[in-house]
């Protein structure tokens, strides 16, 4: 699939909207299809290959980040017991900034070379990552193995697999992303299951070790599989635009992306926690994470459908709004085992709509050949609130004396705030409430 800059809201917000007309109007409006794009076959066997190959790819790349969850717990009770929840937290969240950061240089990358290459390099980067920790004692040693290399790796294998889909469709882009994304739901789910049940049978080592082979495996059949309609591009250009910020709804987009992601991750770092705090015992507890990206899949799925016909912003602003607001009114109430598994499947159903359409929404008002280049941009800044999410929680968490409903309340804002910045960006494209957007 956030920033804590809510800044004072009243006077940004309120002063922004009182030139949005003027800014939305003047700036470079979203470009119309260029000609490659309308070409686009909207399917045919390289086009479903690449969905196939890119829903692999994040299966074992995206779907290991979203079960930091489980390692989280892990190390709390083993590794790095000696260490308070929230500086274990800082491998998850440097993770998160390194896998979005690496979206720029990736997504650059791409539009000049084509995917191969790059997802070659990922998959390597990625098993090394993950053989790295398998063999790490110290905390140093899982910030550089999971926290920097894995998340190299990440970058390097997500970035293409999406940018390659989008090459290939149009009509029913939102779908086939929506496809190939459900990959990291489905890790999700698996991920988390496989490693409690192998934790304690063949210890964390081997589990680590087995994930790689399957990685190997995986991001192999990816490689092979993956293509880009587009020729290759060798033109000097630079590695960072910022015409791209002349456009209104992209930079509206830009910014309720940082304040959603902001919050967007608090629950998968801390709802085995939460958990287990409520008295849920830790063998059952690892399962509401998966219960979580369980509802990541359906998700990542139906609402991308859905946005094909009804358009991607009119879509992804509900679910992130719901995403936030069961937060607040949900999580906040929610106790006992069956409680905590209907708001997990629920969160997961709306943070994953968000996830899947966040991408459509940035090719919406794109040019194809900007596709890889803006997509990366996008995820590089929104690298630093996501950053930011786990330890701020983990700190409220400690400073509360264990109390989760502070960091609940900070994460369900940002998310509900950042997805008025996609209605907004939605109203710039478009005035009529029933207009296609």
């Amino acid at each position: 699939m956030a920033d804590i800059e809510k800044r004072s809201m009243k006077e940004s917000v309120v002063g922004a909207l009182s030139n949005s007309s003027a800014t939305v109007v003047n700036d470079c409006p979203s470009r119309p299809p260029s000609v490659a794009e309308d070409d686009a076959p909207d399917g045919g066997t390289a086009a479903w290959l690449t969905v196939f190959g890119a829903f692999l790819a994040l299966f074992c790349s995206f779907g290991l980040l979203n079960s930091f969850g489980t390692f989280q717990t892990w190390y709390a009770e083993h590794q790095l017991s000696h260490l308070p929840p929230s500086t274990i937290a800082w491998i998850g969240s440097l993770q998160l900034w390194v896998f979005f950061f690496s979206g720029a240089f990736v997504g650059r990358l791409f539009d000049a070379h084509g995917p191969r290459v790059i997802l070659l390099l990922g998959s390597v980067m990625l098993v090394f990552g993950t053989m790295m920790t398998s063999i790490s004692t110290q905390y140093y040693q899982y910030i550089l193995a999971q926290g920097v290399l894995v998340a190299i790796g990440i970058g390097t294998v997500f970035y293409p697999s999406l940018a390659a889909i989008s090459t290939h469709f149009k009509r029913r882009r939102s779908t086939a992303l929506g496809i190939a994304i459900s990959g990291s739901g489905f890790g999700g789910v698996v991920y988390p299951i496989f490693y409690r049940q192998l934790f304690d049978r063949i210890g964390f080592a081997w589990t680590v070790r087995v994930s790689g082979f399957i990685t190997l495996v995986l991001c192999g059949v990816s490689v092979a599989t993956i293509t880009s309609r587009l020729p290759k591009s060798h033109a000097d250009a630079p590695w960072f635009h910022t015409k791209v910020f002349r456009d209104a709804p992209f930079r509206l987009v830009v910014i309720g992306s940082i304040l959603i992601s902001f919050g967007l991750f608090i629950p998968f770092f801390y709802i085995v926690d939460y958990s287990t705090d409520d008295g849920i015992s830790p063998q059952t507890a690892f399962y509401v994470l998966s219960v979580m990206n369980a509802g990541g899949i359906l998700g990542r799925l139906a609402p991308a459908c859905i946005a094909d016909a009804l358009g991607q912003f009119n879509i992804i602003f509900p679910c992130a709004f719901l995403a936030g607001l069961s937060m607040l009114v949900f999580w906040t109430f929610a106790h006992g085992l069956v409680a905590i598994m209907l708001f997990a499947a629920l969160y997961g159903f709306f943070s994953g709509a968000f996830n899947a359409l966040v991408v459509p929404c940035v090719v919406r008002i794109s040019e194809v050949r900007e596709y890889g280049t803006r997509i990366g941009v996008l995820y590089s800044i929104i690298s630093f609130p996501a950053l930011c999410g786990g330890p701020v929680a983990g700190a409220m968490l400690k400073a509360e004396g264990g109390s989760y409903l502070g960091m609940i309340m900070l994460g369900g804002a940002t998310i509900i705030v950042g997805s008025l910045f996609f209605l907004w960006a939605r109203l710039a494209l478009a005035r009529g409430l029933c207009d296609r957007v």
